[in-house]
């Protein structure tokens, strides 16, 4: 899919307009969400250096020419679909930019330490008195209250802190035990889906009132939040779960099982779908078995049961089993790497590759929004722009002449 960066905005959010003052991830994701929608969201970057993940590189995007620019490919995976101004919001002059954009704005999103603006007069209640119906979402590590609400954070210590890690990884006793973050930054991820759901939560309900809001959203709540069935595990059993490399602690048979060529993801998640796998495999008796008749059986009896299936996968490639299983109907899959996954007929048949035109670097592939709608069919783009592209038609739009 090919996007064009003069392509009129669609979406039902095209009526929206956000100020995104965040920076890093967690900020810079929510912003994005609500660009996909269709969302105006402006940008505002430090002038001569920008959001930090810019240089969080190598990879840097490349030009047409062989070169490398200045921005990193973090920096592309969050801020498409922005247009980005420049300010110093240190300085009188930036401050005035950012409440004329506030002014304008039915979003603000920011994750500066907390109080950090309202020493620059930037705080909700000071954009409220120019603004009453903003939305100001404030997504910080601990929140805006609490012992912690001052310090610093990132994704791998909130992975850390929030018990994430303690149920991510082999168990200790095995080659590889100990603790592991997630592959990918989630807890960032997790807190820009939940800032920008208590966003448009808040959007809905300015509709109606007129009235807009304070979001306070805190890095360790989501993550303590997403812990979900691990966390009520703890509080049903006052035991708490520990790593089990890729078993499942409530299904099974969910695991990783090796073949005779590679691995292979089982996802078995009932009865009816075990008695199918145990025909696949040609063990139609162990779906009779009392010990594995049921889910909860096989999950108290998973140390016979792992090592049997062990030994029959290993007999078959992992592209048979595969096409056994889902011609049975068993929900199954080989583990691809990232190559693979843009390889895959299913992803290419769903547009989640696209092609968008950027500033310096002629066109670029990125990752499209898997968001579908019917009667308010997204406009993939722009793409990430160059550190304050815009600053000078958005600053027209505040009414600044050419020589302000």
């Amino acid at each position: 899919m090919t996007a064009s960066s003069d392509t009129p905005r669609k979406g039902p959010l095209s009526h929206i307009r956000v100020l995104d003052l965040s920076r890093v991830l967690a900020g810079p994701w929510t912003g994005q969400l609500l660009a996909d929608l269709g969302a105006d969201v402006i940008k505002v970057e430090r002038p001569g250096v920008g959001d930090d993940t810019r240089g969080w590189g190598p990879p840097f995007l490349k030009r047409p020419d062989g070169g490398s620019t200045s921005d990193a490919a973090y920096f592309l995976a969050v801020n498409r679909g922005k247009r980005s101004i420049t300010a110093d919001l240190a300085t009188p002059r930036g401050q005035r930019i950012a409440r004329a954009l506030a002014a304008k704005s039915d979003v603000l999103l920011e994750n500066f330490k907390v109080g950090t603006l309202a020493k620059f007069g930037l705080s909700y209640d000071d954009l409220k008195i120019v603004n009453p119906g903003l939305i100001y979402c404030s997504i910080t590590g601990f929140g805006q209250t609490g012992p912690k609400r001052d310090h610093p954070a990132y994704d791998f210590m909130m992975q850390a802190m929030s018990g994430l890690m303690s149920v991510t990884g082999q168990r200790d006793d095995m080659p590889g035990g100990g603790p592991q973050k997630v592959g990918v930054p989630i807890v960032d991820i997790m807190t820009g889906m939940y800032a920008a759901v208590a966003v448009l939560a808040a959007v809905a309900r300015r509709d109606q009132t007129g009235q807009g809001d304070y979001v306070d959203i805190g890095m360790l709540d989501v993550a303590v939040s997403s812990l979900a069935n691990q966390a009520m595990n703890y509080l049903m059993t006052d035991t708490a779960p520990r790593r089990n490399g890729n078993a499942h602690p409530n299904i099974q048979p969910q695991d990783i099982f090796a073949t005779a060529d590679g691995h292979i993801a089982l996802a078995v998640g009932n009865d009816g779908q075990f008695a199918k796998l145990c025909e696949v495999i040609g063990q139609p008796d162990l779906a009779a078995d009392p010990q594995f008749q049921t889910n909860d059986a096989r999950v108290r009896h998973s140390a016979t049961l792992s090592p049997l299936l062990r030994a029959i996968f290993l007999q078959r490639e992992t592209a048979v089993w595969a096409g056994q299983l889902e011609a049975a109907g068993v929900p199954a899959g080989p583990i691809r790497n990232i190559q693979q996954v843009f390889s895959d007929p299913q992803v290419i048949h769903r547009g989640m590759l696209m092609t968008l035109p950027h500033a310096t670097a002629g066109d670029i592939s990125m990752v499209n929004s898997p968001m579908r709608f019917t009667n308010a069919p997204l406009s993939p783009g722009p793409a990430p722009p160059v550190l304050g592209q815009h600053s000078r038609e958005v600053l027209a739009e505040l009414g600044l002449t050419e020589d302000e």
